[in-house]
Parts: C-alpha cells; sequence; structure tokens
C-alpha cells in the first residue's frame, strides 16, 4: 500500500517534470527559432507585445486569469509539496482480521518494545525502527546507533536471533522482511577518566 503510494508519487514527479521540461524546451526553441528568423524577417523584427498582445493584456479579464492560474499553480505546488511529506509508516498493525472483527495493534507499541529491547543489548547507545509498508504484512527498518567498542556482529546476530524473532512472534508472522541500518558513534571529546 505504502509502497504503491511511493511509487505512484514518483511516477508523478517523473511526469510532471518531463511536461513541464517539454513546455519550456518547445517555448525556448520557438522563441529562439524566431529570434534566428526562421519563421521570417519580419516576425524577428517586431516587438515582443506587439500591438494585439496589448489588446488581450488590456482586457479586464485578464488580471483575474492570472491570479486564477496562480492560485492552481500554488495549490498544486502545496499538494506535491503535501505528497513529498507523507512517510510510509503504517498506523496500525493488524493481528488478526475476520467476520467477528479486528484484533489489531498501534505500530507505536511494537516499534516502542523492539526499541527498548534492543537499547538494552550491550554496545548499543540508541536504536529507531519503524514499520512500514503494510498494516497486515509490515516491513521493519531499524537504526542502531553503537558505542565505538561495540561488537558489531554480536550486535546483529542478536537482533536477528532474538530482538526480530519476538517481533514476528509478537505480530504471528512467519516473516518480517528488516532492513538494520548501524552506525557508530564518535569518541566522546573529554572521555571519563577513572582513578586507578
Amino acid at each position: 500500500m505504502a509502497r504503491d503510494r511511493s511509487r505512484r508519487s514518483a511516477r508523478g514527479n517523473r511526469l510532471g517534470l518531463v511536461i513541464v521540461g517539454s513546455v519550456l524546451l518547445a517555448a525556448g526553441l520557438a522563441a529562439l527559432a524566431v529570434g534566428q528568423g526562421l519563421f521570417g524577417g519580419d516576425l524577428a523584427a517586431s516587438p515582443l507585445l506587439g500591438d494585439q498582445v496589448n489588446e488581450v493584456l488590456a482586457q479586464r479579464w485578464v488580471p483575474y486569469a492570472a491570479v486564477a492560474v496562480a492560485f492552481v499553480a500554488g495549490f498544486l505546488a502545496l499538494r506535491w509539496l503535501m505528497v513529498q511529506g507523507m512517510n510510509d509508516t503504517v498506523g496500525r498493525l493488524f493481528l488478526e482480521r475476520d467476520d467477528a472483527g479486528n484484533v489489531e495493534m498501534t505500530e507505536s507499541v511494537a516499534r516502542g518494545a523492539l526499541e527498548q529491547e534492543v537499547a538494552d543489548y550491550p554496545g548499543v547507545r540508541r536504536a529507531r525502527a519503524r514499520l512500514t509498508e503494510s498494516s497486515d504484512r509490515p516491513h521493519l527498518r531499524l537504526a542502531l546507533t553503537l558505542e565505538d567498542d561495540a561488537d558489531v556482529a554480536s550486535v546483529w546476530q542478536r537482533v536477528r536471533s532474538e530482538a526480530i524473532a519476538n517481533l514476528r512472534g509478537a505480530l504471528e508472522l512467519d516473516q518480517v522482511p528488516t532492513v538494520i541500518r548501524m552506525s557508530m558513534t564518535a569518541p566522546a571529546k573529554n572521555p571519563r577518566r577513572s582513578l586507578a
């Protein structure tokens, strides 16, 4: 569901850019051709805003049309910005669905439990998780910040064998596709010194 929305958004972005780029390219090429006299010397020597254009611009409806076009352009730009800001995090996770009703859990409960479990592992400074894609078959994105002396292989193995297994069990799913990103913290500028 969220992946489809992301694909539609990307497809819409590409289509919009192709249309705007094509219109601007055509206008630029036409202006260049007129300026070079390819449509006749009279047209190349004529002023940009001739008498006919000035007559049209003098009409009373032109400012109102310009304001309407500006509002439509502003609305489309605002809608585009809102679509760019949408994230693909699911709000609720469905554990069971049948005719009697649904059993569901908020994403924040599952995410919070997973983050707390992983943050308690040795060497993990911070854990941030997101459940994305679908309420029925979520995907997990897990970002870990590790201490500079952490055993990365051990943390990865434990997350894989314990935390993700616990999440799969809680959601009653056979698999939860997961992307794990690990980064190390920079050493402290003024490390604590212990007295020996």
